[in-house]
């Protein structure tokens, strides 16, 4: 090759072609295909999620506390929890029977019968001392009684007799149960299990100048003075 101005020779290399691609006309980048997800089983999709215990829950069983210790503490823990529970319902009969047995122990017939007048014009007289608990205001009363208009003799109320159930009253609750009036529950107050009166109820102490109709036909007229025998039969705590 020919020199220039007395330079040595100047070789000419092939330099490599620089391709641009534009965005317009260019074709993008193959996409990577996409990852292939595991199938869901049938159990998967029909297993509802779990909804997360709140501070809120209630335990309403003992169960849940025997369980508790059990796994905590080992099997002889849930076990003293279920023995426990036993020890606690087998105490609760025996001391049910002990009062049973120093009711009946305590109870006496009365030797000789008198009357007693009350300052409420109430007169009653004392067939058999009772040995079991008084009952207090909102103790349940489970009484036996028949009561009777004192002129014509007319039984309005009877659960000696027969297949009638004894009577259940809650002290100082109303209404009375049938039969029952004012008079009674006053009579009942220093009464014990166990005992038994009989009791004469003045007017304004049983059912009034208006009397009462106890259905099926029984009717109290006004102004009635009548004549009960009752027996306390048990006294306990009203079921709440």
């Amino acid at each position: 090759m020919a020199t220039f101005f007395g330079s040595p020779p100047i070789f000419s290399l092939p330099l490599p072609r620089t391709h641009h691609i534009s965005s317009s006309t260019g074709t993008p980048p193959p996409t990577p295909p996409p990852q292939s997800q595991p199938p869901v089983s049938n159990e998967a999709k029909q297993q509802k999620p779990i909804k997360p215990v709140t501070s809120s829950t209630k335990v309403e069983s003992t169960d849940w506390i025997a369980t508790s210790l059990t796994r905590r503490f080992g099997l002889g823990a849930g076990l003293a929890w279920v023995g426990f529970l036993a020890f606690g319902v087998i105490s609760e009969q025996i001391k049910t029977r002990l009062e049973v047995s120093q009711q009946e122990a305590n109870t006496r017939n009365v030797d000789k019968v008198e009357e007693v007048l009350l300052p409420n014009g109430i007169r009653y007289y004392e067939l058999k001392v009772g040995g079991g608990a008084s009952p207090r205001p909102g103790d349940l009363v489970v009484i036996d009684i028949m009561g009777k208009v004192e002129n014509n003799g007319e039984v309005f109320v009877n659960t000696f007799e027969g297949e009638k159930k004894a009577l259940a009253l809650v002290m100082g609750s109303r209404p009375y149960s049938k039969g029952v009036c004012e008079g009674i529950e006053y009579v009942l107050k220093t009464m014990r299990a166990g005992g038994k009166r009989k009791v004469i109820v003045p007017p304004q102490l049983g059912f009034g100048e208006n009397g009462a109709d106890l259905g099926t036909g029984v009717q109290i007229p006004p102004f009635a003075t009548l004549e009960y025998i009752v027996e306390v039969d048990k006294v306990s705590i009203a079921p709440a």
